[in-house]
């Protein structure tokens, strides 16, 4: 009997300590500061010069790419408020060539904070000022982790969609994750509920 009443008694325990953890996740949810994706806006210009480009005497994708880090950890930075580093890059695609001489143009901004991740989004455009000629090169999702000075990650602000493209991109981002997560073993595929919603797979 007395064993009874002492089992009952750590099981009522345990629903209080239960009870106050969720209180508290949700309390720090509630008091989550939120942004705007306009906050985190950054754009950087380069000009290519001999020593960014191939002997075809295009633009080198590795520069580019250390270009599009840069720029996207800026903006990561202005959102989080804090160190970010890189922790995955989707596809990246050239769409055309950018030449000697051109004129880069990144953008970038965040589209979705998660606990501790931020996704940012950049576009890239090259323009040649004295032929009037302007390109769209590509565009890619780099995602980013905020850290304390001590390497540890840290909670960052929610993000807040205010145009229909912002919302979209913040829509899509959650798909984006978990695609990553899958393809890096972090989920199982039965598990990216949303991804399934895209194909309309059912249990």
């Amino acid at each position: 009997m007395q064993e009874a009443n002492w089992v009952r008694g750590l099981q009522n325990i345990f629903m209080i300590f239960a009870a106050l953890k969720n209180k508290l996740t949700v309390s720090s949810r509630m008091n989550r500061k939120q942004k705007h994706p306009r906050e985190s806006f950054v754009s950087m210009t380069e000009l290519v010069l001999p020593n960014d480009t191939n002997t075809l005497n295009n633009l080198m994708g590795g520069r580019l790419m250390h270009w599009m880090d840069i720029v996207s950890a800026i903006a990561g930075q202005k959102h989080c408020g804090s160190i970010v580093v890189t922790a995955s890059v989707d596809n990246i695609s050239f769409r055309s060539p950018i030449r000697l001489g051109d004129v880069v143009t990144l953008r970038a901004r965040a589209t979705r904070a998660f606990n501790s991740s931020v996704e940012i989004r950049i576009d890239v455009d090259a323009e040649n000022i004295p032929e009037g000629r302007k390109i769209e090169s590509n565009s890619a999702y780099f995602t980013f982790v905020a850290v304390d000075k001590n390497g540890h990650p840290v909670e960052i602000p929610e993000i807040v969609p205010e145009t229909p493209e912002e919302t979209e991109l913040y829509n899509g981002a959650l798909r984006r994750r978990q695609l990553r997560l899958i393809l890096s073993g972090r989920m199982k595929p039965d598990e990216a509920n949303e991804l399934k919603s895209i194909f309309n797979i059912k249990e």
